[in-house]
């Protein structure tokens, strides 16, 4: 059987050139390649180059800040009476409802004025019963009127005293039948424990005290606050459009608005406070949490290349840029990243073509 060696030979080009037509097209960035930073060019082997185009930037403001619980729903337990500590049911983190027990303590402030509402009951009593008797008295024509408005006034000011004794047990939250120097605490509105400041055994002062005993707060929305300084305090206001972000969340973010301003500048940072409040019905926000809010303070012209364009060198930042069809080595300095393009403020020009892809194999020389 013969073999037709012209068919063979023809096959076999074509299988040749089929394979060279597929790996040619390989080398090649494809038309729809997302162009970032610059124009893309031709690559140069492992090396794509682009070309530098200015664009145009969002300029925003990183302010340092922290979270805050509102100050206006934060509520501080003193004892209303100095006494030795009984017993603390509450500790940092626990959620309480309004009315519920707190603590308690013994007190010898219950025993005085259980005594002192005693000795008023009885003092009321006896007085209304001689103004009783008077009037009596004084409808007969027994006595002068003058004795009935003496006995009538004496009683008013025994009700008082009574109305006195009675405000002093409600605020110990003692009632006037109690047998007990028992005072029991309890929270006036609900929320989360933040502090405690005491502990069983010990003794603690009235009202009087600087320190409560327990503090609570209403955790369900919480303030951002952060510091703008004095140079940049007209890019933010009332109203503008701001983002959080949280070292306990990486990744995360959450939207807001600037709430308010501060009316004066501290003294010694020369900034003033920022707010933005965000609701947190989940608790994830704690106060103290460290955290970032960003706020649109507008938009300036730019030169950006890819963020693979940049080569640490040391303490030195470098591009490399097509120079005479060479790679030539170029420091720079470097501003914000967006986007995975990275702002270049000083060394380089408009249309200076510089290695986005490969970058890295030229700090050696340009590859063979």
């Amino acid at each position: 059987m013969k073999l037709n060696l012209g068919v063979y030979l023809f096959d076999a080009f074509a299988i040749a050139l089929g394979v060279s037509l597929l790996l040619t097209g390989c080398n090649h960035p494809s038309q729809d390649q997302a162009k970032a930073g610059g124009e893309d060019l031709p690559a140069d082997g492992p090396v794509r180059y682009v070309k530098v185009t200015p664009q145009t930037l969002p300029e925003t403001l990183d302010l340092a800040a922290k979270v805050q619980a509102d100050p206006t729903k934060i509520v501080r337990i003193f004892p209303p009476a100095s006494g030795r500590v009984l017993s603390i049911d509450v500790k940092p983190g626990d959620h309480v409802r309004r009315g519920q027990a707190v603590a308690s303590l013994s007190s010898a402030d219950v025993a005085n004025a259980q005594s002192d509402y005693a000795k008023a009951n009885i003092e009321a009593e006896r007085a209304t019963r001689t103004m009783e008797r008077q009037k009596v008295l004084v409808d007969r024509g027994a006595v002068a009127e003058k004795d009935y408005l003496d006995a009538r006034a004496q009683a008013d000011e025994a009700r008082a005293e009574l109305a006195r004794a009675k405000q002093r047990l409600d605020m110990l939250n003692v009632s006037p039948s109690a047998t007990t120097d028992r005072v029991t605490l309890v929270s006036p509105d609900s929320g989360v424990v933040l502090d405690v400041s005491a502990a069983p055994g010990e003794f603690s002062k009235s009202l009087e005290s600087a320190n409560p005993l327990i503090t609570i707060a209403d955790l369900n929305t919480v303030w951002i606050v952060g510091d703008v300084f004095e140079k940049d305090v007209a890019k933010v206001g009332r109203g503008k459009p701001a983002t959080v972000t949280l070292q306990a969340y990486p990744g995360q973010q959450w939207s807001g608005r600037i709430d308010s301003l501060s009316g004066a500048l501290d003294a010694t940072t020369r900034s003033l406070k920022v707010r933005v409040v965000l609701p947190n019905r989940d608790r994830r926000f704690k106060p103290e949490m460290f955290g970032t809010i960003q706020v649109e303070a507008g938009a300036h012209p730019a030169l950006v290349v890819p963020a693979t364009a940049i080569v640490r060198e040391g303490n030195a930042t470098i591009v490399f840029v097509k120079s005479a069809g060479k790679p030539e080595q170029r420091t720079v300095t470097v501003g914000q990243t967006v986007d995975g393009n990275v702002e270049i403020l000083t060394g380089l020009h408009a249309r200076d073509e510089v290695a986005a892809d490969g970058a890295e194999l030229l700090k050696g020389g340009p590859p063979e």
